[in-house]
């Protein structure tokens, strides 16, 4: 885990992402999804740097899918900090966050509680 790349706006998790060794990330001018990413435009928009920062319950862009939806969620309800801990620990058990061209651990759930409770413990109810 590179904890120092942290969470995109929309929650995603950079500082876990396969794809880290080459992207800017969504906070540099040179992101290279800059032009469509609407959670991007909005947070930049707004003025606020993260999606959790924003007092809507927004399902825009990205945020229709459940796994950057519930990060952002659980960064709301616990902090982004709780959120790396529980990340690296369950990287540690061997949780896949994401992987090239298949889904991860985190991708298969449908109910935001089960998804928020599977971050926070690594184990599925």
């Amino acid at each position: 885990m590179k904890r120092e790349l942290g969470i995109a706006r929309c929650g995603l998790a950079c500082c876990l992402c396969s794809e880290n060794e080459h992207c800017t990330g969504c906070h540099a001018e040179t992101c290279p999804d800059k032009e469509w990413c609407e959670n991007r435009k909005c947070s930049m928009e707004k003025g606020i740097s993260h999606c959790f920062l924003c007092t809507e319950d927004c399902h825009k862009g990205i945020l229709a899918k459940m796994k950057p939806y519930g990060l952002t969620v659980f960064i709301k309800r616990y902090g982004i900090e709780k959120l790396l801990d529980c990340l690296e620990i369950n990287e540690k058990k061997g949780i896949i966050y994401h992987r090239q061209g298949i889904s991860g651990d985190y991708d298969d759930f449908q109910e935001l509680e089960q998804l928020i409770d599977f971050i926070r413990t690594g184990q599925r109810s």
